[in-house]
């Protein structure tokens, strides 16, 4: 087994929990309670979640949330794919995760982060839905392992039908939400079609065609729903 070598930083979440930035052999890792969440090694996955939320938006200055920082992958990815007039919001509960980006991890994340289209809010995401935030013409969330609300119990408000509902009414008409999860979900696809979106699961590979499979949830906001 490998050694950690240098524990850069820890903090506890709201159910009591340690989320912990480490540095191994090159590559930092984010632990809940040591399992992995997430790692510079293997962020395919992250990566196709800005793009397929991203991609062909129907608008030349679109306005994005992105749920979650993380290690910054999703939102440079985003970055990548936007017009120079996009507005991105990005929302993270946790103030250490973005001190980490600015300092353990600014050679990776600090571009990004400088962007002018770029807009960090320390925040719940689930209060920047349904409540006058939007609207936005994406949302990107990778703010849990799905929607059982794993890492916080909380961020199983996002999945229950009133958030996904709220979610639904943060996005314009032709809009899309996609949801990165662990693990594919019929019943949660069942949520988002009754929410009267058109929804789908993508499976995608944590290293471009290698790595562990991952599930992204898309669903797309009808362009005649308000």
């Amino acid at each position: 087994m490998p050694t950690r070598l240098d524990n850069l930083g820890e903090t506890t979440t709201p159910d009591g929990r340690r989320l912990t930035l480490y540095h191994r052999h090159g590559d930092f890792y984010i632990d809940l309670d040591n399992e992995q969440l997430m790692s510079t090694r293997d962020h395919g996955s992250e990566d196709a979640l800005a793009e397929i939320a991203c991609s062909d938006l129907p608008t030349k200055k679109p306005r994005v949330l992105i749920g979650g920082l993380g290690l910054g992958f999703t939102l440079r990815a985003a970055l990548k794919v936007l017009p120079p007039s996009a507005e991105v919001v990005v929302g993270e509960i946790f103030s250490a995760v973005i001190e980490w980006n600015r300092t353990f991890l600014d050679e990776l994340s600090g571009e990004a982060m400088d962007d002018p289209r770029v807009r960090i809010v320390e925040s719940d995401v689930r209060d920047l839905v349904g409540q006058g935030q939007g609207p936005y013409d994406a949302i990107m969330l990778d703010v849990d392992n799905g929607p059982d609300g794993w890492c916080i119990k909380s961020n199983g408000r996002l999945y229950d039908r009133g958030g996904v509902n709220d979610l639904r009414d943060s996005l314009k008409p032709g809009g899309c939400l996609a949801i990165w999860s662990a693990a594919p979900d019929n019943a949660f696809v069942k949520r988002l079609k009754t929410a009267g979106l058109d929804a789908r699961m993508d499976t995608v590979r944590s290293r471009g065609h290698k790595g562990p499979r991952f599930t992204i949830f898309v669903a797309r906001k009808p362009t005649g729903r308000r």
